[in-house]
């Protein structure tokens, strides 16, 4: 009776997450429901947005009200959209769509990032204050809502994102609104992908919300391989190395040799992928059993051979997005607009609010000044300097999205950074086009190596918890007991070897392995799935270990 209580009620300590023993129940029993109405679309629709309003409500409690708040906006405003014959009204109405969703974002994500900034700029001394809990307080007698903090919903990046694609297809004309409040709102909330994506493009999953849903066998041996796969890249290469090594590490890196930090660092690329890589598996699983298709959000992405090609394979429903919905809009590859300059002069007024140094922001106001004399007078030149800026400006946003803080932003202007020093780069290289396995492989571990040590940003706390990994790294490498320490760490490490090899395995070999579990017998499948089960809850630790992208 508690497993159930713990099951049905919502509680900080006992979420559904695709880790823990409640989620597995939860499906059961929201599965085999599922097989009793799914052959009649509405019903099947309407019952898996009932069942995903509670997940979220048992992953984030009353904050479902932002969500059911979210999916009434843009369904009405993408009614509105659609029988509205006025280009103008057409165009109102999406920027209405774009600021409302933004607005609920920005407050819930941002307010202290903006009030900080706010502060060091006019040397104030604001703190936040929740007003909409304080006017959900004033409905009743007991203070449900906290006001004196602003606490971020689960997942809230993901489904505003969602809804607003929503609106912009509308809008272009390359989508018809769904007739049904349900049939939105199963959209907005699926629950495999609910609370940390992947992001589902309106364009790709409206259409399947009509179709009856089709079960295959196929869909069960993919969805299950997937879900297997997901569970060893979470719980072992990403849980299990976490808490045996990378966070004692990250917590007190003052405390452990240069050597281990950057052990730490390399260990930590294996877990963020093991964890958010690991998700989309079992949530791309999930949803096959169900008969829908989620969009591939990995693609081996230690296997790039530069910057460009990592955002290509890396989280690709977001970088996908902001190339659709930000960095075309803004001219893309072709030109600037007024919109990339506004942006540009915010991010410049943010970086002398952060770095507070004026030698910093001198040298910035110079280069720029300089580049923008000469662009006048050279067309070239100034067509590379705005297709620049809008890359650099889409990775700038993209390393905010992913958390309110300047080492974000930091963390994406260094990756937008290299993706720009590659496109010059590759005109002089002397191995561009070398084809042969170790310009491949060097190419791989320049990137890899790149792409690991700007995560120092994305990881640490602070900005002085990263100054602190910086000077270990400088000043005690200490390799004399750099062997020990491997000896020490030995099952974590080999855990790591173990996943970074299966991660660069061939395709054709991981294609393989699937195939092979395909057609296996069930009795195969069931052992397999007991087995890895075992192991992975063997690795498991009682300390509750989160998907890393929740913060998002």
């Amino acid at each position: 009776m508690n497993r159930l209580y713990d099951i049905f009620t919502f509680s900080e300590d006992f979420p559904l997450i695709f880790t823990q023993v409640n989620f597995w129940i939860f499906f059961a029993v929201a599965y085999f429901i599922f097989a009793l109405v799914y052959k009649k679309v509405p019903l099947r629709n309407a019952y898996l947005f009932l069942i995903s309003l509670f997940f979220y409500y048992k992953t984030s409690g009353l904050f479902i009200g932002i969500l059911i708040f979210s999916t009434l906006v843009d369904f009405i405003i993408g009614r509105t959209i659609y029988k509205s014959e006025s280009k103008n009204k057409r165009l109102i109405l999406v920027s209405l769509s774009v600021c409302i969703n933004l607005f609920v974002l920005c407050y819930f994500k941002y307010a202290y990032f903006f009030t900080e900034a706010f502060n060091t700029l006019f040397n104030t001394r604001y703190e936040v204050f929740n007003i909409l809990a304080h006017w959900g307080n004033s409905f009743s007698d007991q203070n449900y809502f906290t006001i004196d903090k602003i606490i971020l919903p689960v997942g809230i990046s993901f489904y505003t994102f969602q809804t607003i694609s929503y609106s912009v297809d509308i809008y272009r004309k390359k989508l018809k609104p769904l007739a049904s409040i349900l049939d939105f709102g199963f959209y907005v909330s699926f629950f495999p992908q609910l609370v940390a994506g992947p992001i589902v493009r309106a364009e790709s999953f409206v259409p399947q919300i009509a179709k009856p849903t089709v079960l295959s066998k196929q869909h069960f041996n993919t969805g299950t391989f997937l879900i297997l796969k997901g569970l060893i890249k979470k719980m072992l290469f990403a849980d299990f190395i976490a808490m045996h090594f990378l966070d004692r590490v990250f917590d007190t890196p003052e405390m452990f040799s240069g050597f281990a930090n950057i052990m730490a660092m390399i260990g930590y690329s294996l877990q963020i992928y093991g964890d958010f890589s690991g998700y989309t598996d079992i949530a791309i699983g999930l949803a096959l059993l169900m008969g829908f298709q989620l969009p591939v959000n990995f693609n081996s992405p230690y296997k790039a051979i530069n910057a460009g090609d990592f955002w290509k394979r890396w989280h690709i429903s977001l970088s996908t997005w902001l190339r659709d919905y930000l960095y075309i809009p803004l001219g893309g590859n072709r030109t600037g607009s007024y919109a990339s300059y506004i942006i540009l002069s915010i991010i410049f007024l943010g970086v002398m609010i952060a770095f507070r140094n004026m030698i910093i922001v001198y040298s910035i106001l110079l280069i720029s000044l300089t580049l923008f004399i000469i662009s006048l007078y050279n067309y070239k030149l100034r067509n590379h300097i705005n297709t620049n800026i809008n890359l650099m400006l889409t990775m700038l946003i993209g390393g905010l999205w992913h958390g309110a803080s300047w080492k974000f932003v930091i963390w994406g202007g260094l990756n937008g950074l290299g993706i720009v020093v590659y496109k010059y780069w590759r005109k002089i290289s002397p191995y561009e086009l070398n084809n042969q396995w170790y310009a491949k492989a060097w190419k791989i571990l320049i990137t890899f190596i790149f792409i690991t040590f700007t995560r120092i940003y994305f990881r640490g706390e602070s900005m002085g918890h990263i100054s602190r990994w910086y000077k270990q790294v400088a000043h005690n490498m200490d390799w004399a007991n750099a062997l020990d320490l491997l000896i020490h760490y030995q099952a974590v490490f080999w855990v790591m070897l173990v996943g970074y090899i299966s991660h660069w395995l061939p395709q054709h070999l991981k294609q393989t392995i699937e195939d092979l579990y395909s057609k296996s017998p069930v009795a195969l499948k069931v052992i397999l799935a007991a087995g890895i089960g075992i192991i992975c809850y063997q690795a498991f630790s009682s300390d509750f270990q989160p998907f890393i992208y929740f913060q998002f």
